[in-house]
């Protein structure tokens, strides 16, 4: 009787350990990090609707609910995709974010932060928090990731060497000017010979004087060239702990100070009026500068009366390399569609088709070497640069970029230096006058930088 009792038992405890087995397996697994699989809502917090147009074009196995709609969503497989979008003005999107992910670990799982995109100018600010997950963790492996460029790893990954983002374009940039002004100026608007009118800082003002005497302003405004510089940098914003002002900062605001003074651009400033008015014929802008978004998106190409709908631009290298802007795909820590997110960073950032298929349909520079310098030997054709091939421009100068030097105050050092030094550039005040006005506003932005 006791043999049975204790077989009883026995045979009692194994169903038990059964049933937890059982149940665990109804229930999502979680990794070391937290993030978990099986979950039926895939929620991905954006700015605008870029991403979405990029997954609804290319993402394989990705159902569209919405077709007028790219922020509608759609089915992955099972799981439902939610796109909640906050516009980027000021701060609104990262505020938002901020928010929904410190109730991330108190949210109903449906409810769960998946993915977020952060921008360049503060990614640092969320690469280097707990909030994002090293993109290993939702299985991605250095062959998956080793066709992208550098830089692009460089910018997402945090001060202990994790990287915690992905994305499916390089955002290179080169100086876009207008064929019709180099042919009547310059008598050619052969890029090579284009490139040659700017190929440093000293012959860029050189021609800009050419160009004020044919009654054409060089730029459109202060902004134009400031991340040429800002990029170019040998310092960061900050060095132990105090407040540091590079010397390429402080020769974009001689070379705006001279610009303005001397009639080379229109005082305008970045997206106003008066600094668009050049992307049509009646304006008198001679070059933009931009990376391949920018031409696509920036310049009006949608405007029959547009410089840009008309193929009127061409591209060179300009007078420094650089980069401007970009997206990466985080994955949220606390996900619980580890498996979805995974398989979205393989197809959206490392598949090749799909990258090339990216360049073909949207005119980005996609991240994937290989499929950047092969489509630089085709007869692929940008139609806003008059049927020119940019990719061998931006390929070049998208493996030269580096970021040795950005850090968490970037954004807020560069807007409010900028916004400062317009005071100078207008004559509003002198330059030490618009120096103290900026350092008054770290102190105030950032209490514990010193600043002298």
């Amino acid at each position: 009787m006791k043999r049975v009792t204790k077989l009883l038992s026995l045979g009692l405890v194994l169903m038990m350990v059964v049933g937890m087995l059982s149940a665990c397996g109804d229930k999502k697994d979680e990794n070391a990090d937290g993030a978990t699989t099986g979950g039926k809502v895939l929620n991905i917090r954006v700015w605008n609707d870029e991403f979405a147009k990029r997954m609804r074009d290319h993402m394989p196995g990705y159902t569209v609910t919405d077709k007028e709609n790219p922020l509608g969503g759609g089915m992955l497989g099972d799981v439902k995709v939610v796109f909640t979008q906050v516009e980027n003005k000021g701060t609104a999107y990262q505020d938002a974010l901020d928010a929904a992910l410190e109730k991330q670990g108190d949210a109903k799982d449906d409810e769960k932060v998946d993915i977020f995109l952060v921008e360049a100018d503060y990614a640092a600010k969320y690469i280097e928090s707990s909030y994002a997950l090293d993109v290993h963790t939702v299985g991605l492996t250095d062959s998956d990731l080793a066709n992208q460029y550098q830089y692009t790893k460089d910018a997402v990954t945090d001060s202990n060497g994790v990287l915690k983002g992905v994305s499916w374009q390089a955002c290179p940039a080169g100086l876009i000017y207008r064929r019709d002004i180099a042919e009547k100026v310059l008598g050619t608007d052969d890029p090579e010979k284009v490139q040659e009118a700017v190929k440093d800082w000293a012959t860029f003002t050189a021609t800009a004087e050419t160009m004020k005497g044919e009654g054409y302003a060089m730029v459109a405004g202060y902004d134009d060239t400031f991340r040429v510089f800002s990029n170019n940098v040998t310092s960061k914003w900050v060095v132990d702990g105090k407040l540091n002002i590079d010397a390429q900062l402080k020769a974009w605001v001689d070379q705006t100070k001279e610009f303005t003074d001397k009639g080379y651009n229109n005082k305008a400033s970045l997206w106003d009026d008066n600094w668009s008015s050049g992307f049509y014929p009646e304006g008198n802008v001679f070059c933009y500068f931009g990376p391949a978004w920018f031409i696509d998106f920036s310049m009006k190409a949608e405007a029959s009366k547009s410089v840009a709908a008309q193929g009127g631009w061409g591209l060179v290298e300009g007078p420094q390399g650089y980069f401007w802007g970009g997206t990466w795909i985080c994955a949220a820590a606390g996900t619980d569609n580890a498996d979805e997110i995974k398989d979205i960073m393989l197809a959206m950032t490392c598949n090749e088709e799909v990258m090339t298929n990216i360049v073909k349909k949207d005119n980005d520079f996609a991240n994937n070497k290989a499929a950047m310098e092969a489509m630089a030997k085709t007869d692929y054709t940008s139609k806003v640069l008059g049927g020119q091939n940019p990719l061998s421009i931006f390929a070049a100068a998208a493996s030269n970029v580096e970021l040795k030097y950005i850090s968490t105050y970037d954004q807020g050092c560069n807007e409010s230096f900028q916004k400062a030094m317009k005071d100078y550039f207008d004559g509003v005040c002198d330059y030490e006058t618009a120096l103290t006005n900026f350092k008054n506003t770290i102190k105030a932005k950032y209490p514990a930088i010193t600043v002298e």
